[in-house]
């Protein structure tokens, strides 16, 4: 391994100045070089040993995907839910899906619905991810980020007869 050169150093130094700690203890600065220290031969820069301590309990957010019981998943793979509301994105590109599902998404638990059947599309196998399939690529997390993520209860792949591979129900919680 090599040295850092001085720019360099000092732009690490910059981003370990730029870290948060995952704990709440008071961080000690770490010791910088000056000029005036000997170089040293081949070494790293000091890396920081970070304890991870246990977060304060907090209520718990669900994680989607998590949330349905036996009963529900047991009728979404076998297909017997019907969808309250079905957003299609066929000929959509990025920026018209998102703003799509995120108007959808409000549509839905304005009205009460509980499950979405969002239609992405199949992705094409061979092909990259950047000429075919971004939509369904991305989806997962838009709705992770989305303004509506804690009304999300799950994320599903759909049943065959709702579109199985390029769909996805999305069960919203109960108001």
């Amino acid at each position: 391994m090599r040295s850092l050169s001085p720019e360099e150093a000092d732009l690490w130094a910059r981003v370990t100045a730029s870290i948060r700690p995952l704990s709440r203890r008071p961080v000690t600065k770490p010791v910088t070089k000056t000029e005036s220290d000997p170089p040293q031969a081949q070494s790293e820069p000091p890396r920081p040993k970070m304890r991870l301590q246990p977060r304060p309990s907090s209520p718990a957010r669900a994680i989607p995907g998590t949330t349905l019981d036996g009963s529900w998943d047991r009728k979404l793979q076998s297909g017997s839910v019907v969808p309250d509301r079905i957003l299609d994105l066929h000929g959509h590109n990025l920026d018209r899906a998102l703003s799509a599902i995120d108007s959808g998404l409000e549509q839905a638990i304005a009205a009460g619905d509980r499950v979405l059947l969002l239609i992405t599309g199949h992705e094409r196998p061979g092909d990259a991810p950047v000429q075919r399939g971004r939509i369904r690529a991305a989806v997962h997390d838009w709705l992770a980020a989305s303004r509506h993520a804690p009304r999300i209860a799950a994320v599903r792949g759909a049943h065959g007869r709702h579109g199985g591979g390029g769909s996805l129900y999305i069960i919203l919680r109960r108001r």
